[in-house]
């Protein structure tokens, strides 16, 4: 091409296996792609590229998936794609279920102490690691003071 176009051509399936090349890797064919998918969905949750990619990826599924004639290049690529869509789907699955129960505890805190003080509301993440069956007889029983003293003892020992 006329270098005032300044283009150029890569090569995805020769992109060395960094997780630099992994985004343009993931819009590769067969190997390639499927390879990459694996390496995105092995990322950790904390890394800040990965929630956004699996996300777009499992949209990409999505519209595929409701093509009416998919072509056998098209099923290779649902398949190289349902890892991530799957996993993109659980982890959506678990915030919404963890975001649930928090609005609720903090529902439950407002509604039995009248308001949300600091204290309390920073002791909600802790709280959350007990199973709602758990928690919630606690919710129900405990005391202000108790429910610090059990979920924020950091608070009382200043």
């Amino acid at each position: 091409m006329a270098k005032f176009l300044k283009t150029a051509l890569i090569a995805i399936n020769q992109l060395p296996v960094t997780e630099d090349t992994l985004w343009l890797r993931v819009l590769g064919k067969r190997g390639t792609q499927k390879q990459a998918i694996d390496e995105l969905v092995a990322l950790p949750q904390q890394n800040p590229y990965r929630q956004t990619i699996l996300q777009i990826l499992a949209n990409w599924r999505i519209t595929i998936n409701e093509s009416d004639n998919l072509s056998e290049q098209d099923r290779e690529l649902l398949m190289n794609l349902s890892p991530a869509y799957l996993k993109w789907q659980e982890e959506t699955l678990e915030q919404g279920r963890v975001e649930g129960q928090r609005q609720m505890a903090e529902n439950f805190l407002r509604v039995r102490f009248g308001e949300l003080d600091p204290e309390l509301a920073s002791a909600i993440a802790p709280m959350l690691q007990l199973h709602s069956q758990e928690l919630t007889p606690l919710l129900t029983t405990l005391s202000h003071e108790q429910l610090l003293e059990r979920f924020a003892p950091n608070i009382n020992d200043e």
